[in-house]
């Protein structure tokens, strides 16, 4: 097996993102190397761009974005990546913008569009930035047409969330929440009277509380409001008549993916079906339930799918990939026949690919957790010692590692590498108690749970303990300091973009996120300057999620065989081809150094 080359890693693919549909017309978010472009499919044209070349949809509400735009029979709206304005497209017309111009750019921000039936009005998040530095969130009704000056409808909480009208125009339901709860702790479903000038009446309190999560809420083509809750310790979907709850999709499984963004849409209505995206673990897999109470499997060639599904006429619009394969955008019909609409092919021979293994380990507090291992091809091995290992920590703390293909990890693993992606305590597919579990430890449980998932690799002869790495971005970056910081497991790290200190990160971190630290974050959540182990430490010299000076000062204290690289005008993820290659690079330069994992150096 030949080592797959980092230029392929760092090709720049497209991504795919927030699917929706207006009749059998599919619609999708395409993150290309030069912006967001929305596009669109049809039987007859293929896939087009919808908007004119430059042109570009991103909504920056939370920083994190997602509901940039809206498809409907009527038009399109959608959020302009430049200046956060709301414009619609109609009947071949170019852009027009129906939200005034904010005071300065980036005052006014907009995310979730909804489009009131039977009405002109639009309802939305809007996210205010003030002049002293404070953010407001709040939900507006506007002129669909516009111009017009939004109407703020419902405020007093410190975030807002998925406006959904009922069919009939009468009705708003939304989600809330407040600090320092992230939505996936504690958040509250509401629903209001919808009245002709847009304003809200009889408010009333669906379910939610500071101990239950709610999030989609969705009203069925009959008037019927769903929604997601995990109140049963599981993202499990309900639907609410007249104050009595009734099971729809429920078991040990996750109908929801933390949200982080806005526009997930796990759950779609069809016909009699109500279609859903279950997570298991690593695993997704698509189920239908019938009027009856029935569950039927669709049996797709995907194992991950995206939190975005959408009805095309007869079918299921989707993105799913696998082991084998990148994120595709896909149509499936109940018998799970695919049609794949757009899809990156790096021409990647699929029998040269390692098939990850789920695997439960024990925790040194009687616990357990969980990974994906991928082990590497005896082509690639050097001698008849066991082959080194790399840990990945991912980007969470509410994160999971999916079972698809990882173009990272397939790199290290062609060069001799044992890898093993951990989903550490606080990851999200495992339920609501094993996602809350890293409260107040945040630093201590995720970062030991890495150093015992190694352990338990070692104990069962597949890795060589004395050649043993750890890995991580972002807050993953930050499971790897404390890592080196509170065990000796490991003999060499890196850190991409890491959080360095939860304090002043909590600080300088978005109003969405700032707070979460007051849950997370426990007694000892600093990083030593004295790591144990060397460590590389890799920086966008923009980054305005994790700031470039704090891992600055971190890194005059550290020992010998560490370092920091600073990318030049890059920001808190690496895009650009030239600095994934040189990134790539680095890391493994890093871990084949004399010093430390000789034995698995790039056969090149």
């Amino acid at each position: 097996m030949s080592p797959i080359p980092a230029e392929l890693v760092a090709r720049a693919t497209v991504s795919y993102d927030a699917v929706q549909a207006v009749g059998e017309t599919v619609y999708w978010i395409e993150g290309r190397p030069d912006g967001e472009t929305l596009v669109r499919w049809t039987s007859r044209n293929g896939t087009q761009d919808v908007l004119p070349e430059g042109i570009y949809v991103a909504s920056y509400v939370h920083e994190y974005g997602g509901g940039a735009y809206l498809a409907t029979e009527d038009g399109i709206w959608y959020c302009d990546a430049d200046d956060q304005r709301i414009y619609r497209v109609s009947g071949g017309a170019g852009p027009v913008p129906v939200t005034p111009p904010p005071a300065r750019p980036g005052a006014l921000r907009y995310a979730d569009l909804r489009l009131v039936p039977g009405s002109d009005t639009l309802v939305c998040v809007r996210e205010r930035h003030e002049d002293d530095g404070t953010v407001h969130n709040e939900l507006v009704a506007l002129p669909a047409t516009g111009p017009g000056e939004p109407l703020v409808i419902a405020s007093g909480d410190d975030f807002y969330m998925s406006p959904e009208p009922s069919p009939d125009g009468k009705h708003l339901a939304w989600v809330s929440w407040n600090a320092p709860l992230m939505p996936w702790d504690g958040s509250r479903l509401w629903t209001a009277d919808l009245q002709p000038d847009g304003t809200l009446a009889n408010r009333r309190l669906v379910a939610g509380s500071e101990d239950e999560s709610v999030c989609q809420p969705r009203w069925s083509p009959e008037g019927v409001l769903h929604f997601v809750s995990d109140r049963s310790g599981w993202w499990n979907l309900y639907a609410w008549h007249d104050d009595r709850l009734d099971s729809v999709i429920t078991g040990e499984f996750e109908v929801a993916a933390a949200p982080w963004e806005f526009g997930y849409r796990t759950y779609e209505f069809q016909g009699g079906w109500v279609v859903a995206v279950v997570q298991e673990g690593p695993l997704h897999r698509l189920v239908m339930r019938n009027a009856d109470g029935s569950m039927e499997p669709v049996a797709l060639p995907y194992t991950s799918l995206k939190p975005y599904l959408a009805v095309a006429g007869e079918q299921v619009a989707f993105i799913g990939s696998s082991p084998t394969k990148l994120p595709t955008v896909a149509l499936t019909d109940t018998a799970g026949v695919v049609r794949e609409l757009a899809t990156n092919d790096l021409g990647i021979n699929e029998s040269s690919l390692v098939i990850p293994e789920p695997f439960v380990f024990p925790t040194r507090d009687d616990g357990q957790a969980y990974g994906l291992y991928y082990s590497p091809p005896a082509s690639s091995r050097t001698g008849d010692q066991p082959p080194p290992l790399l840990v990945r920590a991912h980007p969470g703390p509410t994160a999971n590692w999916p079972m698809r293909l990882d173009l990272h990890t397939q790199f290290f693993v062609s060069r001799g590498f044992t890898v093993a992606d951990i989903d550490y305590r606080g990851s999200t597919g495992y339920g609501r108690a094993y996602r809350l579990s890293l409260r107040h430890r945040w630093g201590a449980v995720d970062a030991a749970d890495c150093a015992d998932a190694a352990l338990h690799l070692v104990s069962t002869g597949r890795v060589d303990p004395e050649r043993m790495a750890i890995w991580g971005v972002s807050a993953g970056g930050y499971t790897v300091l404390r890592a080196l910081a509170i065990t000796d497991v490991f003999t060499a790290g890196i850190a991409r973009s890491a959080v360095v200190d939860l304090t002043t990160w909590g600080e300088a971190a978005p109003k969405f996120q700032a707070h979460q630290m007051e849950l997370l974050g426990g007694k000892d959540h600093t990083v030593a300057d004295d790591l144990g182990a060397p460590t590389l430490l890799v920086h966008g010299e923009e980054d305005r999620i994790t700031p470039l000076d704090q891992v600055q000062r971190l890194v005059y204290g550290l020992g010998p065989g560490s370092r920091l690289v600073v990318i030049p005008d890059a920001g808190h993820i690496f895009r650009r081809p030239s600095d994934t290659c040189h990134v790539l690079s680095l890391e493994i330069e890093h871990l084949t150094e004399p010093t430390r994992l000789a034995d698995a150096k790039p056969n090149e």
